[in-house]
């Protein structure tokens, strides 16, 4: 039986969570010449985190764990709210190879895990045979029970409302370099099973400076059940301008489960940022949503208070907190990239 068969879906972000799961970022090649500048901001963005949610973290070993538990304090993070787990990593991208939390309220056991399968954004980054076992591991620590879907799947290439829509682009789950074997409408299947949604929504691209080849978490995001923000560029010179144009206007021809169109909040993208003459996907929208606060990149950029505004103005019930991100995003993501929300049931 299928998750979906069993009652089981992914709750939305901005349902309350359990907890918040990172892998402790130690892979050099990920950010050339600066991991070691990362650290305070990442440690800031925990420090945040432990103000509502547990943080779990994975690392390789207890060194590892000694060397961030010192990062951590230095920041002046709350140790008792962060719990480390002796879980070897590839690297740091836990929306893409951490654990999904599938709820079932009524059911007795209330919360499963899916593991897909992961091969680094199509075998761009080898190794990653440690980073595919995250959720497995995870399963085995807390005993319940994991599904196997294998296929390619990752947490950064889907956006869910809570009330059975998902949201992804076909750039990303249609590239031949993740499931050639499939077609659009068996990937939906899949979708639906394994992730409990009824509707699959589609939109083409992502930005440019993407190696993941256009995950959703930096383009457009839920923020309730029939609203989004999605980023767009105002420069029309710029190369995502047209890219997220057509983003837009794929948007407003959505409907909803119910019918509803989608409400649509613009948000602007920050100046490009580059980094050794490579453009870098800076986007505000990879926030992630914390149970009291939503945690936004910024850039050191003229946007940046502005996009807060915009995000603000979506989260009455939360407030928005800026967390430099110029940093963290020489490793080609952000805060929404690093994480993965655990569902509180």
């Amino acid at each position: 039986m299928t998750p979906k068969e069993l009652g089981y879906y992914f709750p939305a972000e901005f349902a309350r969570h359990a907890a918040c799961w990172l892998s402790w970022p130690h892979k050099e090649a990920s950010w050339p010449g600066k991991i070691d500048a990362i650290y305070p901001y990442y440690c800031q963005f925990i420090k945040e985190l432990t103000i509502s949610e547990t943080v779990c973290i994975n690392v390789n070993n207890e060194a590892m764990k000694a060397f961030a538990t010192g990062h951590l304090q230095k920041e002046g993070v709350d140790l008792s709210k962060v719990k480390f787990f002796l879980h070897p990593t590839n690297d740091a991208w836990c929306r893409d190879h951490g654990p999904a939390f599938l709820i079932n309220p009524n059911a007795e056991q209330k919360k499963v895990i899916v593991d897909w399968n992961y091969n680094a954004w199509g075998g761009k980054y080898p190794p990653y045979d440690l980073d595919d076992v995250i959720p497995t591991l995870v399963g085995k620590h807390y005993d319940i029970p994991v599904f196997y879907p294998n296929i390619i799947m990752e947490g950064g290439s889907v956006e869910f409302n809570g009330k059975g829509t998902l949201l992804t682009s076909t750039a990303c789950l249609l590239n031949p370099n993740r499931n050639p074997q499939l077609n659009q409408e068996e990937i939906e299947t899949y979708l639906r099973n394994y992730y409990g949604v009824e509707q699959i929504l589609w939109v083409e691209e992502g930005i440019i400076g993407d190696d993941t080849d256009g995950h959703i978490d930096d383009t457009v995001r839920f923020v309730n059940e029939d609203t989004v923000l999605t980023v767009i560029e105002e420069n029309k010179n710029d190369e995502n301008y047209g890219i997220l144009q057509h983003n837009l206007q794929q948007l407003s021809q959505i409907r909803l489960l119910n019918g509803k169109q989608l409400n649509i909040v613009e948000l602007p993208m920050p100046d490009p940022v580059e980094f050794e003459d490579q453009r870098l996907p800076a986007s505000y929208a990879n926030f992630y949503i914390a149970n009291h606060a939503v945690i936004v990149p910024t850039f050191r950029c003229d946007k940046d208070d502005k996009a807060l505004q915009i995000i603000q103005s979506c989260f009455t019930d939360r407030k928005v907190v800026g967390i430099d991100s110029t940093e963290i995003i020489w490793g080609l993501g952000s805060f929404h990239c690093l994480s993965q929300q655990e569902p509180l049931v």
